[in-house]
């Protein structure tokens, strides 16, 4: 039966379990209208192969001048200056540049390396459970662990210096949440807004200054050399910082709190570490981080999964939705440690498949196999429907994270 459209795609009960509402849409239909807070409205796909279709179609295109005036109208993209000179980045490009801009970046995240760094990786997860207080009946995982231990690493990744790293400041992140040009908070976003460009102009004259072999200094060089616009340099940075933790951060709380509402699958994992690549699959695709994807747009007006699309709207595909579709998962409401692996779609799909997946895949498989090993009894310490479930249109995490553990078991594992 058609759902009545558009669909609102917000709320503290959306937020808190979108599942449901993503089964009813699929039952409808592979694609829907659909509107999000700022009122902007969208097309929403959600079931697992249409997803697929839509991620590799060739006629959607990502670069925000494709997109309409009734988008751009209520889309709250970022100010100007700053949308001409921060988002500009992979996620805004189509080929023949995104091809380039992706070059310049692979090398940095490939499973080879990422792999020589995993022991880098296992001490900073340990030292940041070694600090988690001692004297508390609870803590805040994601202040103590899952805000942080994702940026040490994205630091140790891209070549950020301890002194520039020391200075970044978590709340920069929230420029990727739309803030309308009318919302009460849109003075403070900007704010925020600009303070982040000024550490992007700090960063790129430190590595210009003093080079090193770490990413960021390769793509200052590039830069000088003529292979990036500033604009260009200024917009991967930014999506680096921005893009490059935080969402694994919500990961990281979108996989415990699985965890915690199946006692038996953690418990098992807990025994059989040699799960872990595995388990972490399977809690990408129960619970992705990235619900949605960013923006695409069609040049021109065409059917698409039926429906007839305006050119210049916006085309959105819900990946938890396609994560979570029968058709492809069996039983996919259930945390199944055995499901045979292979095609969810967590890190996207096609020319804008995440760069970053093997390194997210590690960071989640240090993260999950520390806490688990070194926090036994690992437990909430308030009831679930306490937990604050991020407002962010694209993501999905908890903002606090409180729990509990047997603190006489946690020392460091030694040798």
């Amino acid at each position: 039966m058609p759902l009545p459209e558009p669909i609102p795609l917000y709320g503290p009960e959306y937020k808190r379990d979108p599942y449901p509402l993503y089964a009813r849409m699929r039952a409808a239909g592979p694609i829907h209208r659909v509107r999000f807070p700022s009122g902007v409205t969208a097309w929403l796909v959600t079931g697992h192969a249409a997803a697929q279709r839509t991620l590799a179609d060739p006629r959607l295109g990502k670069n925000h001048a494709l997109g309409n005036d009734r988008w751009r109208e209520n889309a709250s993209i970022m100010p100007e200056p700053q949308h001409s000179q921060l988002q500009v980045h992979l996620l805004h490009q189509d080929a023949p540049k995104h091809t380039a801009m992706r070059r310049l970046i692979t090398d940095a995240f490939a499973p080879r390396r990422v792999e020589e760094l995993r022991p880098r990786f296992q001490e900073m997860a340990d030292a940041l459970v070694d600090a988690m207080p001692a004297d508390a009946d609870s803590a805040d995982l994601v202040r103590c662990f899952a805000a942080r231990f994702p940026f040490q690493v994205l630091a140790e990744v891209i070549g950020l210096p301890p002194h520039l790293a020391v200075r970044f400041r978590r709340d920069w992140g929230k420029v990727v949440a739309p803030v309308g040009p009318t919302d009460p908070g849109r003075p403070a976003y900007e704010a925020l807004l600009r303070e982040l460009q000024g550490y992007i102009a700090e960063v790129v004259a430190d590595r210009r200054a003093a080079p090193g072999d770490g990413l960021l200094s390769r793509l200052v060089t590039a830069r000088d050399a003529g292979e990036l616009t500033e604009e260009e340099l200024d917009s991967m940075i930014f999506q680096l910082l921005v893009a490059g933790q935080e969402p694994v951060t919500n990961q990281i709380t979108t996989a415990v709190v699985s965890l915690l509402r199946a006692p038996e699958a953690l418990e098992r994992l807990r025994a059989e570490p040699g799960l872990l690549p595995a388990a972490v699959e399977e809690l990408l695709r129960i619970d992705s981080a990235f619900e949605l994807t960013t923006w695409r747009f069609l040049a021109e007006d065409a059917d698409l999964h039926g429906r007839r699309v305006p050119a210049g709207d916006s085309v959105i595909v819900s990946l938890c939705a396609a994560n979570r579709d029968p058709e492809r998962f069996p039983d996919p409401d259930t945390l199944d440690l055995d499901r045979a692996q292979g095609s969810h779609l967590a890190f996207g799909h096609g020319t804008h498949f995440c760069p970053g997946a093997a390194l997210a895949r590690a960071e989640l498989q240090v993260a999950l196999g520390t806490l688990l090993t070194r926090l036994p009894g690992l437990r909430l310490a308030v009831p679930e429907e306490e937990l604050p479930w991020i407002p962010a249109v694209l993501g999905r995490g908890v903002g606090e994270l409180p729990v509990a553990f047997d603190r006489p078991a946690c020392p460091r594992p030694r040798g």
